[in-house]
């Protein structure tokens, strides 16, 4: 399976989709002006991903602010994931927010709070 890859913008955060090891990396920042169509690949990716292979996929969000449509897609990929979760696939998700900032963990807490999901919500020094 290939990696995928999307680089950052001004509007958009990197993300990057490795096979090998098994993570999916989102960082930065996310106010596309269509959120749905920006994150279709990366849907897509997880699911093929989790459909495919035997063997756990981990999740980061390293993400300081998103818009509300970001917030709809990043709770479509939750779903997609929540879904493959539970019939065994084994996946894990972190969610790493600044110390100090704390919209970024109630954002994080609430994008989580209705899914039945393993996460992390981790404080970090800086993202």
């Amino acid at each position: 399976m290939e990696n995928l890859y999307i680089e950052a913008t001004r509007y958009t955060p990197e993300i990057s989709a490795d096979a090998q090891k098994g993570e999916v990396k989102f960082y930065g920042s996310s106010y596309p002006e269509n959120a749905n169509e920006f994150y279709k690949p990366v849907s897509e990716w997880i699911e093929k991903y989790l459909n495919e292979q035997n063997t756990s996929l981990e999740v980061n969000f390293y993400i300081y602010y998103f818009n509300t449509s970001t917030s709809k897609s990043y709770l479509n990929i939750l779903e997609i994931l929540e879904k493959f979760s539970q019939n065994n696939k084994d996946v894990h998700i972190n969610w790493y927010y600044t110390k100090d900032d704390e919209d970024s963990l109630d954002s994080g807490e609430r994008l989580f709070m209705e899914l039945d999901l393993k996460y992390q919500l981790i404080a970090v020094d800086n993202i």
